[in-house]
């Protein structure tokens, strides 16, 4: 009886065919993005039968490019404060000397998660007037909760292998911290940043009825129009622009784990 022997040919990873795909959708979406903020008027003809008779079809109260621009920078500015303040408070929180203050911290972190963002703007307008202040504050704490929780589930579940090199290394606590922990930590820190930042483009629209410079203005000036085409391209705008620095967050986030292996 002769055995039969087989040879184990190495196995090659090929890339689907479609890899290309997802990446050339998000370039399209990019360019359409782009072309309706710059020349909306190129659109018309594809949003007027949305419209009642000699109704506008594209928002004619402002510039979309600009309120775009406005709307990105009020969350910008939101999330680098949530990022400075939840980091913060969690890299405290899990060293011995702050570790007591971890419930009082998730209390904290918590109220921008039990009070809705509106209850926030209402509560925030007397004392600080109308405009962006009110909608900072209540994008700000509606930030806090996935960026503190991430990182502080990143610190805590480092391999206590590499700790514990850095120890024997002769490293001090800061240089561990700086050095060691927080890059490993950066990747889950990221994926708490990126749903920080896309609940805030959604949100942030609630501040124009306050007065807040952002496409919520295109999305309230329809509902008062009854105009369905003004609502559709406030409501675009934001999704796209979600979807977008979504994808590159991610996409960022994947290198930083390959890169860490975490």
């Amino acid at each position: 009886m002769t055995a039969l022997s087989t040879t184990a040919e190495p196995a090659t990873t090929k890339a689907p065919a479609t890899a290309w795909l997802p990446l050339a959708l998000r370039a399209l979406l990019l360019i359409v993005l782009l072309t309706f903020l710059i020349a909306p008027m190129l659109f018309e003809p594809i949003l007027k039968p949305l419209v009642q008779e000699n109704a506008p079809a594209i928002y004619n109260q402002g510039s979309l490019f600009t309120l775009t621009l406005l709307h990105l920078r009020l969350v910008a500015i939101a999330t680098t404060a949530a990022i400075l303040v939840a980091v913060t408070l969690a890299v405290l929180v899990t060293r011995p000397f702050g570790a007591e203050f971890l419930p009082l911290s998730r209390s904290l972190v918590n109220v921008g998660q039990t009070f809705p963002p509106v209850a926030v703007l209402a509560l925030s307008v007397p004392a600080l007037g109308f405009g962006e202040k009110p909608t900072l504050v209540a994008l700000f704490l509606y930030g806090l909760l996935p960026i503190f929780e991430n990182t502080l589930t990143a610190l805590t579940t480092l391999p206590p292998a590499v700790m514990d090199a850095a120890r024997g290394a002769g490293m001090t606590d800061r240089q561990r911290l700086f050095r060691v922990e927080l890059p490993l930590a950066a990747p889950v820190i990221l994926a708490g940043i990126r749903l920080s930042v896309t609940v805030s483009l959604a949100t942030a629209t609630i501040g124009s009825t306050v007065a807040a410079r952002t496409l919520g203005e295109v999305i309230i000036a329809g509902l008062q129009s009854n105009n369905l085409a003004f609502i559709l391209q406030g409501g675009l705008i934001v999704g796209a622009l979600a979807v977008l620095i979504y994808d590159g967050l991610s996409a960022l986030e994947r290198r930083l784990r390959r890169r860490t292996g975490r």
